[in-house]
């Protein structure tokens, strides 16, 4: 084979992959593709220097890797809010047409996967990252390229990022179940557990072998021009990436319900698990001009499809006492597998829920279980009972530390603030790996420093010492070591961490970040109007964080005292700058993408909020500009295009 006709083969080898892998329309047999994989193989062999980039040799990884590095992606991820009915759907519609008069909405089907982030620099595939918090994922590139349908180069050479969804088809899912059972491994419990466990495997060529799809849903930074999403998307795909089987622009809310129907009438036919129809405004100026809340996009939701329903028996109820104190009863049925997944119990919420849906243990109940919330009883089967049922009794007392609860009527709390329970569930919070990350300092650890009496409240984890803890059983000094020094290492740490690990209901990571980004580790003369002013912070959010530092003042400041937390750096601005210390919304379509002028204006000093008042000083205003232009003429606030803004900086 000369140079030549390897390149040739290369071509013809990834034009064959493309139409067995993307297009599900293969013109070459397996034994006609392996034959000419073997032939450029025995080249490339012969002439490691001459390997090309985008040879199908490429893909499969030769090399166990160690672990996986953590990489950031350059536009955050963002997760969908779902709806379950039409009635949300409808509301949702509405508040978005209440912004904009002209609407047209982008649908596509919502794949049950694991969502990957690909990165693409001068038509190469640079970086594969999986979701992780929506910042910081898992680097999995070697993993990524052994998947036929994401492709080594593209013809577009701008930095671009290329989001979607890896699947397995339901079939190949089966068939490799059905080889680990044959070996004695444990089954995969789902076609998305098996894509996700596929994906994070240390040796590629376990992942090679999974026949693992990705499709794209999305798009993170870019520079690219398009008007509309659908249009967007169009691009993407003609760049060599697999299409979904159905998608539609649909103009209002009777042609989306159309399509969503459409979609559950065709999701046994798809071979992929669908869970569900994604939702966007298909307008890309819209989309920017809404933005997001802390966790999601304001301009499109996941409208998920009805619940796998199934009729099992209720066996007993166990209570549960969160870190709050709240008690949650929780219904153990007898095992019934629901789309793969085996559930054997089911949150019945509250006791108002028990009384409402007259729920009794022994009742055979129908359940039913959506995507990812937890599964949930509907109603008793009334007709199948016999007699030996039993009332559901409210509880006086705590299941765990036997104090008397307080009975609010929905909710049933208990108030004891030592009840291992609470300090428990607070504890092992505190030192999760999103909050405090303190190694060694796992369940079981926290509850025998607790039983033993070492332990009361998350301050005296910081007590601790090297005696005390050999005194306790199964510790030698190396694992006594370990999390003392995991313990200090913890202190110094981000602020937003350790707002995190408090457990303040509503604010988890995102929350927290936003609020040590803007005020660093000065949260206590915080008023709700300050926090209100964040992007993406409601009144639900602002009242439980600021209600939460007036009750625990003294106990946050104490532990603030001891580890010393540390404020994200901020680089000192110049205060003779135009916008210093000015407050600035920004919408329209710009030149480039939104997200660049706000870090522009925000090193200058500037605060950029998304919401426009009589504090806005300026409004940055492109093309298309809607409501938030026309709300800052009527307060009289100043405005300014993008040429005046360049002026003026």
């Amino acid at each position: 084979m000369t140079q030549q006709e390897y390149r040739k083969a290369v071509e013809i080898l990834n034009q064959w992959a493309k139409e067995y892998y993307v297009q599900d329309a293969p013109t070459a047999s397996d034994e006609e593709y392996d034959q000419l994989y073997h032939k450029i193989k025995h080249y490339e062999e012969k002439n490691p220097a001459e390997i090309l980039d985008n040879s199908p040799t490429q893909r499969v990884g030769d090399f166990i890797l160690e672990g996986f590095e953590k990489g950031e992606h350059k536009a955050r991820m963002w997760s969908l809010d779902d709806v379950f009915n039409q009635e949300d759907l409808l509301k949702w519609i509405e508040r978005v047409q209440k912004e904009f008069r002209d609407l047209s909405f982008y649908c596509e089907p919502k794949f049950d996967g694991a969502s990957l982030n690909l990165m693409y620099e001068n038509g190469k595939l640079t970086k594969a990252i999986t979701r992780g918090d929506g910042e910081i994922g898992e680097v999995i590139t070697t993993n990524a390229k052994t998947i036929n349908s994401i492709p080594l180069e593209i013809e577009y050479k701008d930095p671009i990022e290329i989001r979607g969804e890896v699947v397995i088809y339901k079939s190949d899912f089966e068939a490799i179940n059905k080889e680990r059972g044959g070996r004695g491994e444990s089954l995969f419990a789902n076609p998305r557990n098996a894509a996700s466990g596929s994906l994070r495997q240390l040796d590629p060529k376990i992942t090679a072998k999974r026949k693992l799809i990705f499709s794209p849903w999305g798009i993170g930074a870019n520079s690219l021009t398009h008007k509309t999403s659908s249009e967007a998307m169009d691009f993407i795909y003609s760049l060599g990436f697999k299409s979904p089987p159905m998608r539609h622009v649909c103009k209002n809310a009777e042609e989306i319900l159309d399509t969503y129907n459409e979609m559950i009438a065709n999701r046994d036919t798809i071979p992929m698990m669908l869970d569900g129809m994604v939702i966007k405004l298909n307008s890309i100026s819209q989309q920017q001009e809404l933005g997001f809340t802390v966790k999601s996009p304001r301009w499109a939701v996941a409208y998920k499809f009805p619940a796998i329903e199934k009729i099992t028996q209720l066996k007993a109820i166990t209570f549960q006492v969160g870190r709050t104190g709240v008690i949650t009863p929780v219904a153990n049925v007898a095992p019934v597998n629901i789309e793969g997944v085996v559930v054997e119990r089911a949150t019945l919420h509250n006791f108002d829920e028990i009384e409402r849906k007259g729920v009794m243990i022994g009742d055979f109940v129908s359940i039913i279980r959506s995507g990812d919330v937890i599964p949930k009883i509907i109603k008793p089967i009334i007709e199948r009972r016999d007699g030996n049922e039993q009332t559901i009794e409210r509880i006086t007392h705590c299941p765990i530390c036997n104090s008397h609860l307080l009975d609010e009527g929905a909710l049933i709390k208990c108030q004891n603030l030592e009840c291992k329970a609470r300090v428990v569930n607070s504890i092992k919070h505190f030192a999760s790996k999103n909050c405090m990350n303190i190694d060694g300092l796992g369940e079981k650890i926290v509850l025998q420093l607790f039983n033993e009496g070492k332990i009361k409240s998350i301050r005296d984890l910081y007590s601790l010492d090297l005696e005390t803890l050999l005194s306790l059983e199964g510790f030698q000094e190396k694992k006594a070591q370990k999390l003392l020094d995991s313990l200090e290492k913890s202190k110094g740490i981000e602020c937003w961490r350790v707002i995190n690990a408090l457990g303040i209901e509503h604010i988890g990571q995102v929350g927290a970040k936003l609020i040590c980004k803007n005020f660093g580790t000065e949260i206590f003369t915080l008023s709700k109007e300050n926090l209100l002013e964040l992007d993406g912070f409601g009144e639900e959010m602002s009242e439980s964080f600021w209600e939460f530092i007036q009750i625990n003042e003294k106990k946050v400041r104490d532990l603030f005292h001891m580890l010393q937390p540390k404020s994200p750096e901020k680089k000192e601005a110049d205060k003779d700058n135009y916008f210093f210390g000015k407050t600035v919304v920004i919408t329209g379509t710009l030149s480039r993408p939104r997200d660049d002028f706000k870090k522009e204006l925000e090193a200058m000093g500037a605060k950029v909020t998304g919401s426009v008042s009589k504090k806005t000083d300026y409004v940055l205003f492109g093309e298309e500009a809607g409501s938030k232009l026309e709300k800052a003429e009527k307060l009289g606030v100043a405005t300014m295009n993008e040429e005046e803004y360049l002026e003026a900086k």
